[in-house]
This record gives C-alpha cells, sequence and structure tokens, in this order.
C-alpha cells in the first residue's frame, strides 16, 4: 500500500519539480481532507524548522540550501511569483536596478518594486525589507527581463532606472544620491534608442533635471545632448522650473540650456 503523501513530503518536493514557492490554495487544493488546523501546524513546523518562509499573508518560499544557515530567502529570488501570486505588474527599480546595470556601489539590503497599483505598505520581516512604489502604469517597453536561479525577474532598463531616480529621487535620498548613482550609470545609457512614448511617461521637468545633472554635473555632455534631442523630438517643450521645487531660489543662478533655476547644490559621493 503506497504511503500518503504528507504536507511537509509535497513541499520539500516543490524545488524538483521546479518551484520553489507555494500559497496556502495550493496547500488546500492538494489536501482537501486535511483539517485547516493540522495545515496551519504543519506549516508552523516547517517554519520553525527553517525549511519554509512566510514571505506574504498565505504565501510561502521554500529556503534553498544556500540560505538555510542564515534562515531567510532575499526577495529577489521569490519576487516574480508573488507578483504573480498578487497579480500585479511590477519591475525592480531604482538603486537595485542601477546595482544590476552595473551600478555597484549602489548595492542596497533592500528591495524596491515599482508596481502598477501603490496600495501595498512596505513590507518588513525576518530582517528583509521590501519598498513597495507606485507608477500609472507599468511601461512594458523599457522594461527588462533577467535570468535568476529560480526563473526571471523585470527590471527597468537603463534608461527608465534614470528618470525614475529623479521622479523618485525622495524614495532614495534626493538630488545628490541620484547624481551619484547616475555617475555609476552613465556608461549604460543610450536614449538614443527610446521612442517618443517613453515621454510620455514623465512631466518636461524630470528630463530637464536629469539632462541638467548629466550635462553639467558629470559632464556626461553627449549622453545629455541626446536626451535633449529626443525629447525635443517627442514634442516635450521645456519651461523654467526649480531643480528642488521647496527650496529658496532667491539668488539661485538660471541655466539656459535646460531651463532650471539651480536652487540645489548636488554634491557626489566618490
Amino acid at each position: 500500500m503506497e504511503k500518503e503523501q504528507t504536507i511537509r513530503d509535497w513541499i520539500l518536493n516543490l524545488p524538483k519539480r521546479g518551484k520553489i514557492t507555494f500559497s496556502l490554495d495550493e496547500v488546500d487544493a492538494s489536501f482537501p481532507q486535511i483539517t485547516e488546523n493540522n495545515k496551519r501546524v504543519s506549516l508552523w513546523r516547517m517554519v520553525e524548522a527553517g525549511k519554509i518562509q512566510s514571505v506574504w499573508k498565505r504565501f510561502y518560499v521554500v529556503i534553498p540550501v544556500e540560505y538555510e544557515l542564515k534562515g531567510t530567502v532575499p526577495p529577489v529570488v521569490y519576487i516574480d511569483q508573488l507578483m504573480t501570486y498578487l497579480q500585479r505588474e511590477y519591475y525592480i527599480g531604482l538603486l537595485n536596478a542601477a546595482a544590476f546595470h552595473g551600478a555597484s556601489h549602489q548595492q542596497t539590503q533592500e528591495l524596491t518594486v515599482i508596481t502598477d497599483k501603490g496600495n501595498y505598505r512596505d513590507k518588513h520581516k525576518n530582517g528583509v525589507k521590501i519598498n513597495f512604489v507606485g507608477k500609472k502604469s507599468i511601461p512594458k517597453t523599457y522594461i527588462q527581463q533577467k535570468t535568476t536561479k529560480t526563473g526571471v525577474i523585470n527590471i527597468s532598463n537603463p534608461e527608465l532606472t534614470a528618470m525614475d531616480l529623479i521622479f523618485y529621487q525622495y524614495e532614495i535620498g534626493g538630488l545628490s544620491r541620484a547624481a551619484t548613482v547616475l555617475n555609476e550609470l552613465a556608461e549604460e545609457l543610450d536614449f538614443g534608442k527610446v521612442k517618443n512614448d517613453f515621454f510620455i511617461l514623465f512631466t518636461s521637468t524630470i528630463v530637464q533635471r536629469l539632462g541638467y545633472i548629466l550635462d553639467e554635473i558629470l559632464v556626461y555632455k553627449e549622453i545629455a545632448g541626446t536626451l535633449r534631442e529626443k525629447a525635443l523630438q517627442a514634442g516635450l517643450s521645456f519651461r523654467k522650473a526649480d531643480l528642488k521645487p521647496e527650496n529658496d531660489s532667491t539668488h539661485a543662478s538660471y541655466n539656459k540650456q535646460w531651463k532650471l533655476v539651480i536652487n540645489e547644490e548636488i554634491e557626489i559621493d566618490e
């Protein structure tokens, strides 16, 4: 007589089938004969044994061998599966995306996930933090897929990453931090390949601030020039704006090229 499969056996066999995440709904479907209480006890025991980790309500990850000692799995390992479970479009952005594109000094313990609905609170659990940032729509044309050991993840391409760094400057620590990251990211930027729809994603002031930083602070003149040319081709018109809207601009200088009042001193960390 064949031994009846236990919840533990079912979970431990998932990686053999190329799957390292599961939801409570899947457990319910696979073990309809087991009571809710017994399911909870089985899962609790596996969590206590360091075999699985609860990363979201009703959603778990099987801890790969390489993370068993630490007892926690980096969210980049399971984020694609989690967002599929939540039925949300997403991409990994800002400092995390910059690190993927070679800005090696921008490694961070937190994962920033930009999603099409921003009503999720940041998740801080087991020493792991996921920052959720809302965006009206996810520009799929400018998202790249990177292959990982456990599947694929979506990340913003270098050009979208650059614009996001300015747009979401407050999430990363301000324009000086954005400029520091852009200094490492610049070699990957090629605004010549973006299309007109790219400039629908942001207001003209974001382009102006990015262009000014690339042009005057980082002295990537050619990259800044291409950005300006493509923006104007797309029908963007630059209007006088402040580099930092909330700062006083009484005695600030004015940059004619980018039509910006320079009321913020930008410093780059070496």
